[in-house]
């Protein structure tokens, strides 16, 4: 019986960087996840594999996701917090769902999005604790979805024209919001409190 495999496109100049100095990248990728890759320099098709040994199917999608990622912008590192983090999701905004064809359009949105000095990208991560590339027509994140999502509604405000200073609070308010649910996560229940006194 043939393993499950799917196929996806990357862009052509994105190729080496899955490859990897010497296969390196390429080789991690099978190796952590369990799959065979094929890659075929001229179109950008690679097709992904499960090795005969796999066990978890899952390993198929999350490898996937981190070949998207590196195709959609991202260094290997910041890719591979797909694998080293279980509850990471890769999150990708396709700009010509909104412009459709339109460069110029596209060009001025990335440039919003990165900021000066890269900037509001660098903000975006930093408040949001997630990763962002923009790449083409796209701006990807990466993180949990409760780290992507306040990411995702920021990208999202600066693509519909927000001030960036409006952005920068929501983006405050939402950071305080999740440091609060996680405080309240390891705060202890009150029945336990009184127990301990």
């Amino acid at each position: 019986m043939s393993q499950p495999s799917t196929l996806i496109k990357i862009p052509r100049e994105r190729v080496g960087v899955i490859i990897g100095p010497e296969g390196v990248t390429k080789k991690n990728i099978e190796e952590k996840l369990s799959v065979e890759l094929q890659i075929d320099s001229d179109s950008g098709d690679v097709t992904i594999t499960m090795s005969k040994n796999a066990t978890d199917p899952s390993m198929l999608f999350k490898a996937k996701d981190v070949v998207t990622a590196l195709g959609r912008g991202f260094s290997p590192e910041h890719a591979f917090r797909l694998v080293r983090d279980e509850d990471a999701i890769l999150d990708v905004i396709d700009l010509r769902t909104v412009f459709g064809k339109s460069d110029a359009n596209i060009k001025r949105v990335k440039g919003r999005i990165i900021g000066t000095n890269g900037k509001t990208r660098r903000l975006i991560e930093e408040l949001t604790d997630t990763d962002v590339a923009v790449f083409g027509h796209t701006i990807s994140i990466i993180g949990t979805i409760e780290q992507a999502q306040p990411a995702r509604e920021a990208i999202e405000m600066l693509v519909k024209g927000s001030m960036h200073t409006t952005v920068y609070r929501v983006l405050h308010r939402k950071r305080v919001e999740l440091k609060k649910k996680m405080i309240d996560l390891w705060e202890k229940p009150p029945e336990e409190k009184q127990r301990t006194k």
